[in-house]
């Protein structure tokens, strides 16, 4: 059966790319799958589209199919997310986010389960406050989605299960290696039974379930260490917006320290 000429979906826009003049360049997730589409005009002042096609917006758009790629003829936001704009901890989070999947998810590919994750972390980071928790979350659904799951509850290693104690995770073989093996190992990271419980709960649990959870910042720094050593390793780069978020969080912590030192000066001069 052919394609229809034209066709209605609800679309996230993971990224944008300036092209030609005044045209833009969309790279959406879309229940039906990712693909690259072309927004004439966008750019131009009096562009009646240009609002409903921000960056991480969850928008409804008309496309038409061209010589080389789908074209934008009408959109209408549905959610803008206008928090990730005003706060850069929150758009460094859900550019994050956006980068995974347009790495982990090839062109054409998708699912309506994925479209949801993605656009329900969007949501998250646009309003909840433990941002860490939710980047970790979806880390684990992608990684699931795409065939890389980590092994959490068997040794990679010999294959027995897991038991309740402080385990070695090998990056290269791709999860969690019990004690006996791990002794060999010249390399892993060891993972506290704290920080093996919260991965397993993240994999198998819904958004409402994870946004109930309370973990120390300590458990928080393990989680993301070996996550994102998984993650480059099974990418095989560094991610751009993982050292731009490292780099702003340790800048706002900078900003804290220093406003801190500032109020116990004031209160010693009162």
């Amino acid at each position: 059966m052919p394609r229809p000429r034209v066709h209605l979906t609800e679309a996230v826009i993971l990224r944008q790319r300036d092209y030609a003049e005044a045209d833009r360049l969309l790279t959406l997730l879309t229940p039906a799958g990712k693909v690259v589409v072309l927004a004439r005009g966008v750019r131009r002042p009096t562009s009646r589209k240009s609002g409903h096609l921000g960056l991480f917006c969850r928008s409804r758009l008309m496309l038409a199919t061209g010589s080389n790629m789908d074209l934008v003829t009408q959109a209408e936001v549905i959610e803008a997310h206008e928090a990730l704009g005003r706060d850069l901890l929150r758009y460094a989070y859900a550019s994050y986010v956006a980068e995974l999947v347009d790495l982990l998810v090839p062109e054409g590919e998708g699912s309506p389960q994925l479209f949801e994750l993605v656009s329900g972390a969007l949501a998250w980071f646009a309003t909840a406050s433990d941002l860490r928790l939710e980047a970790r979350r979806v880390e684990l659904a992608l990684l699931n989605d795409a065939g890389y799951m980590p092994s959490l509850y068997k040794c990679v290693v010999c294959g027995n299960e897991l038991v309740p104690e402080r385990n070695v995770f090998d990056v290269a073989q791709g999860g969690l290696v019990c004690a006996s093996c791990s002794a060999t190992l010249t390399h892993g990271v060891p993972l506290s039974l704290g920080a093996q419980k919260v991965l397993r709960y993240l994999g198998t649990r819904s958004p409402d379930q994870v946004a109930l959870l309370r973990i120390r910042d300590s458990t928080h720094q393990e989680l993301e260490r070996v996550m994102q050593a998984y993650l480059q390793y099974t990418l095989e780069r560094q991610l751009k917006s993982t050292e731009f978020l490292k780099a702003l969080r340790a800048n706002l912590l900078l900003h804290e320290g220093a406003s801190l030192h500032d109020d116990a000066e004031d209160q010693a001069q009162v």
